[in-house]
């Protein structure tokens, strides 16, 4: 099942995506729940898939806005050097545990949406990347059962602020609306092997990174393992993977996004998040 987040005659609302459009399931429930962070939080999302079975598509895409798939994430937590390629472009040592840093809520960005180029710089770069969020609360998860408490997949695009990331990994990684997520949340039905996915990056249409997720040097279980190590994770919680080689920062000359670009991530078995870039 794909959930969506979305705004509909000026309300947030969640639902199914389906053929022709969304099936609107914070109508076709009642109103139970305020959000999709809430239904997963309630463990709500077998009833929210037996709502939308074979149901037809109450809104066409065309007349919602979408948000990211979760609109208020507890936590964004996202893992860097995590491909051998990238660590190779960029000249950095292969990290021997997971390298971590966290994005703020005001970065995220809607499928369809506009990523923010800064006013204070023009190095601004793309990283495409699995997003896993997190379907319980839970703490000290063993590798073992690691996939287990995992709602579902995503897309992300983690756009950093090169100069700016040099001094600092959460300055250069957290400016206003770097940070789409979408276009929707796959189930872990339907993905039952996060290390199985094949990865594209398109920068106004012509591929700048293609990878499979079974290049990660830490999987999607060991991630989990160290995160819910360190603190609690909650439902609804987004984890972005890392990202392979092919960023622009690893170019000669280095290969920026600009206004006027598009750029598409594409996850086999998810999907595609597309945004437009813009000056701040």
């Amino acid at each position: 099942m794909r959930f969506v987040s979305f705004r509909h005659a000026g309300s947030p609302k969640f639902g199914a995506a389906v053929d022709g459009g969304i099936v609107d399931l914070s109508e076709r429930t009642g109103a139970r729940w305020r959000s999709l962070r809430a239904a997963i939080a309630a463990k709500g999302l077998d009833e929210l898939a037996a709502a939308a079975k074979d149901a037809k598509a109450d809104l066409p895409f065309d007349e919602v806005e979408l948000l990211p798939v979760i609109p208020d994430p507890d936590k964004i937590f996202c893992i860097g050097l995590n491909y051998a390629s990238h660590v190779g472009e960029v000249g950095r040592q292969v990290p021997t545990q997971p390298s971590v840093f966290s994005r703020l809520h005001n970065t995220l960005v809607a499928h369809g949406g506009d990523i923010v180029r800064p006013r204070a710089s023009i190095d601004f770069d793309f990283e495409g990347e699995l997003a896993i969020v997190i379907g319980e609360r839970c703490r000290h998860v063993s590798r073992a059962s690691a996939l287990s408490v995992i709602a579902g997949y995503t897309c992300f695009l983690d756009g950093s602020v090169r100069d700016f990331q040099k001094h600092s990994v959460t300055a250069g990684k957290n400016f206003p609306a770097t940070g789409p997520l979408g276009p929707w949340m796959v189930t872990t039905d339907v993905i039952t092997d996060p290390q199985r996915l094949e990865l594209t990056t398109r920068l106004n249409d012509t591929v700048v990174q293609h990878d499979t997720t079974d290049h990660m040097i830490f999987d999607v279980a060991t991630i989990i393992e160290y995160l819910s190590t360190v603190t609690w994770l909650e439902p609804g919680d987004i984890i972005a993977t890392g990202t392979p080689d092919g960023v622009g920062t690893g170019r000669k000359p280095p290969l920026w996004m600009k206004p006027g670009d598009k750029v598409d991530v594409e996850i086999s078995g998810i999907g595609t998040l597309s945004v437009n870039v813009v000056d701040e």
